[in-house]
C-alpha cells in the first residue's frame, strides 16, 4: 500500500517582555507550534531536535523525547498544538529543527520544523 507521510509544522513566536530582563541579557520568547497531518496515515511524535541560534550566531542543540511531556499521535486531517518557551542572551535569534515521527505502519521519518525568528520588538528597525 502506498501511504503519504506529510507532517506540516507552523510556528508563531512572541517576545515576553514581563519575563525578560534586557539589562541582564535575558530575553524570553514563547512559541506556539501547530503540527498538521496532511498525509494519509497517522503518525506519533517520538522525539524533538531543535537548533537554537542567538543573535551572535552561537548555536545550542536540544534533543528529547516528545514535546511538553507528550508524544502525540496525529491522525490524518488532524492537528496537535502546543506552546513552549526559550531564553536567549540576545534580543534576536532563530530556531529550526525536526520531529522524529513513527507512522502507524511502522515507518519512521523526520518532519522538518522550518526556521523562524525570535526577536524583541525594538531589536529590528
Amino acid at each position: 500500500m502506498n501511504h503519504q507521510y506529510t507532517i506540516k509544522v507552523d510556528v508563531e513566536s512572541f517576545y515576553i517582555a514581563e519575563q525578560s530582563r534586557p539589562q541582564n541579557n535575558h530575553y524570553v520568547f514563547t512559541y506556539n507550534v501547530t503540527i498538521r497531518n496532511t498525509g494519509t496515515i497517522a503518525a506519533k511524535l517520538l522525539t524533538r531536535h531543535w537548533v537554537i541560534t542567538n543573535g551572535e550566531g552561537m548555536e545550542q542543540e536540544v534533543r528529547g523525547a516528545g514535546v511538553i511531556g507528550e508524544q502525540p499521535l496525529v491522525k490524518p486531517g488532524e492537528h496537535y498544538h502546543y506552546s513552549s518557551s526559550v531564553v536567549l542572551e540576545t534580543p534576536v535569534g532563530s530556531m529550526h529543527g525536526s520531529y522524529h515521527m513513527l507512522a502507524d505502519d511502522g515507518l519512521e521519518f523526520d518532519a522538518d520544523i522550518p526556521l523562524f525568528a525570535l526577536s524583541h520588538p525594538q531589536a529590528l528597525h
